[in-house]
């Protein structure tokens, strides 16, 4: 774009913010059950630390009208929104309910002093226990003493404690504990359980196991939503190797156990020795999907009518099925489009603004593009680079025990030495400085590579603080070496026959446009989660679809934000340079272009998700059964691939220079990446 012909977007932001505040307002009137839910944040203090939550407070519920409440958590990684289906419905059901943060997610914090006890169970435990083993009871013991929340006339509590996952063990927890404080006081304070995505796995490490907590059980409503396909739960002792495959929970040792029986079906309510009552749910599901799922809310409500059936003043005989949860999620989503769309509008508003001008270099004209062989050999190098993350992806992500790394450290090794011979005859006969550059871009790529590939990287500590953006990172660093690699030897035999200059990759040297670029993303950037945040204060939702969400954070994660934020940018730096490289032609002009891009990011990403789940489906085991979170972590990847592949060709067309882009998605990723993840502490 020439300087002359630099306009104010104002079209896009009007229509940016409309969306943004039109859809987050029908997001909140879903959310609260057209307003007749109260929905709030809120955070007590706990002998363990700080909890955090939303509370979902139906109009008429308090003290004068105690109601039965329900305590919904989440799981790993994640945070109290991802249980907005269990607290949307039930709330509007008549409920109280408290969507819970757990200690270190979301804005939930930890004592530090909590780890020290779990040091004897090693270093994964004691730092990854102490999230889960207290926050569900913790909770309860906050919630009972509100008044707005039921009891039975011997004072015992009518709370429920559901969690999905990670929760799934912390509700599993609070019940033994809740048993084992009976033993004292004669009060029961949890009345039902249900889970979902968890077994006793991990509660079984501190003595809960399946044959524990069945004895446990008191004559409480018990329940588990046993997904068969989850990645990781629910296998029967003799399972082979590799846990993403099918499974049958009611059939299993622990599933007879729980339910108290010899033989059982899944979906049929068992009465038990103590009193209480108990089902086992297997929707044919995957692990994430239990929380995106009109089966499984179902589920939950259904679980609760019947747990609170005996107290049903100011509850609404609503059917399970009649759901509303999907038409808050549609709207966060719309409105999560108007905030991207609000952030491009911001940085091109802001290249209409001395300094920031700079960074806005002029767009390169489109290029003709290849013909004949050479487009073929264009065509099947692209294809190669789509291909390669989703071939390479279970030996990035665990770079550390990967078996494949050998193989990655061969082939840089020998593609360095071929940068480094293409570059050493460039300097001695040709004095092409383009093909000396690809030569040394090969050299460096390559020799990066074959040395990481020897090393432990994201070793977690002090500086490596979140362990799932570790992994992320691996494959990041990965990728970007590798693309690197390819792009060089690309130039080296083919592009610099056409003649293409560094300024057709979009790289700009000059010093004040990078620097302008640099700032025009902070302000950006800085904007748009302003706006998030007053999204929040307003209306309490923010911008998500499923598992993919920016959402609020706590300024404590700031310092992990700026340690991982050279990695991400170094990855959109190289991978706005291929989108570039690749789509700046006649012949993919418009919408084609944007194909392109996302295919080149995030094509490898959506090819193995693809074909892990359509086989798992089809066959009962999955194409790799081993890759349990990595497959569920690359599902949100996916996504945030695809939005930063169209912010990268949006930015690049208005400002000519690939620096603005690897800028915006580097800020913009990082935090979203970091912001929806686990954070160590300690």
């Amino acid at each position: 774009m020439s300087s002359g012909k630099k306009k104010i977007p104002v079209r896009l932001l009007i229509v940016s913010l409309v969306l943004v505040f039109c859809f987050s307002f029908l997001a909140s009137l879903f959310n609260s059950g057209m307003f007749t839910v109260d929905v709030s944040r809120i955070s007590f203090d706990t002998a363990n630390g700080q909890l955090s939550g939303l509370l979902y407070m139906p109009r008429g519920a308090g003290a004068s009208s105690p109601r039965p409440t329900v305590i919904v958590t989440h799981g790993y990684l994640n945070s109290a929104e991802m249980q907005d289906a269990n607290a949307i419905e039930l709330s509007r059901r008549g409920y109280v309910v408290l969507a819970l943060d757990m200690y270190d997610h979301g804005h939930s914090n930890i004592n530090e002093s909590v780890y020290e006890p779990y040091a004897p169970y090693g270093a994964f435990l004691m730092t990854w226990a102490p999230f889960w083993v207290n926050s569900m009871n913790d909770a309860v013991q906050y919630m009972y003493d509100q008044p707005y929340v039921l009891k039975d006339e011997n004072g015992n509590g009518i709370i429920g404690v559901t969690g999905h996952s990670m929760g799934g063990f912390s509700s599993t927890m609070a019940v033994a504990d809740d048993e084992q404080a009976f033993a004292e006081t004669g009060i029961r304070k949890i009345r039902a359980n249900l889970t979902e995505g968890s077994d006793f796995n991990y509660s079984g490490i501190f003595g809960v196991t399946a044959d524990v907590f069945s004895q446990a059980g008191g004559g409480r409503i018990l329940g588990k939503v046993a997904a068969q396909y989850d990645e990781f739960f629910f296998n029967a002792p003799d399972d082979p190797a590799g846990t993403v495959r099918k499974k049958n929970y009611v059939a299993t040792p622990d599933g007879l156990t729980f339910l108290q029986q010899e033989k059982a079906e899944a979906d049929t309510w068992y009465e038990t020795s103590d009193g209480g009552k108990r089902i086992i749910y297997q929707p044919a599901q995957t692990h994430p999907w239990n929380h995106f799922s009109k089966k499984t809310t179902a589920n939950a409500v259904s679980f609760y009518q019947t747990a609170f059936a005996d107290y049903t003043d100011g509850i609404k005989a609503i059917d399970p099925n009649n759901q509303v949860w999907q038409w808050k999620e549609a709207c966060e989503c719309v409105a999560m489009i108007g905030f991207i769309l609000f952030l491009l509008a911001v940085a091109q508003t802001l290249m209409a603004v001395p300094f920031f001008s700079k960074a806005d270099t002029g767009a390169i004209p489109l290029q003709q593009g290849a013909s004949g062989a050479a487009r073929a050999v264009g065509i099947v190098i692209m294809i190669i680079a789509i291909l390669l993350p989703a071939i390479l992806f279970e030996t990035l992500y665990n770079w550390d025990t990967a078996s494949g790394l050998p193989i990655v450290f061969w082939c840089a090794v020998v593609l360095g030495v071929l940068g480094a011979v293409c570059a050493c005859i460039s300097f001695a006969r040709t004095k092409n400085k383009g093909l000396l550059a690809g030569g040394c871009f090969a050299l460096i790529a390559g020799g990066v590579l074959a040395v990481l590939s020897r090393m432990a990287l994201y070793t977690e500590g002090t500086v490596w603080t979140a362990p799932v953006v570790n992994d992320i990172g691996k494959w990041t660093v990965g990728c970007t070496l590798i693309s690197l690699l390819i792009m060089s030897l690309v130039y080296i035999f083919l592009k610099s026959r056409e003649g293409v200059t560094l300024a057709d990759y979009g790289v700009v040297l000059k010093p004040v446009s990078i620097l302008a670029g640099l700032f025009t993303a902070v302000v950006s950037v800085a904007a748009a989660y302003a706006l998030l945040f007053l999204v929040d204060a307003l209306f309490r939702t923010d911008f998500r679809i499923w598992t993919f969400a920016f959402k609020t954070f706590d300024a404590n994660i700031c310092p992990a934000i700026l340690r991982y934020l050279p990695t991400f940018l170094a990855f959109y730096l190289v991978s706005t340079t291929s989108i570039v490289i690749n789509t700046n032609t006649e012949r993919l002009k418009g919408w084609k272009g944007y194909l392109v891009a996302i295919a080149l990011n995030a094509g490898g990403a959506i090819i193995w998700l693809i074909r892990q789940y359509a086989t798992l489906f089809a066959t009962g085991v999955s194409a790799h059964p081993g890759a349990a979170l990595g497959g569920i972590v690359l599902v949100a990847m996916a996504v945030t691939l695809t939005v930063a592949a169209c912010i990268s060709r949006y930015l690049y067309k208005r400002s000519g220079n690939i620096w603005l882009a690897a800028f915006v998605n580097g800020l913009l990723m990082t935090i979203m990446t970091v912001a929806n993840t686990t954070v160590f502490y300690k």
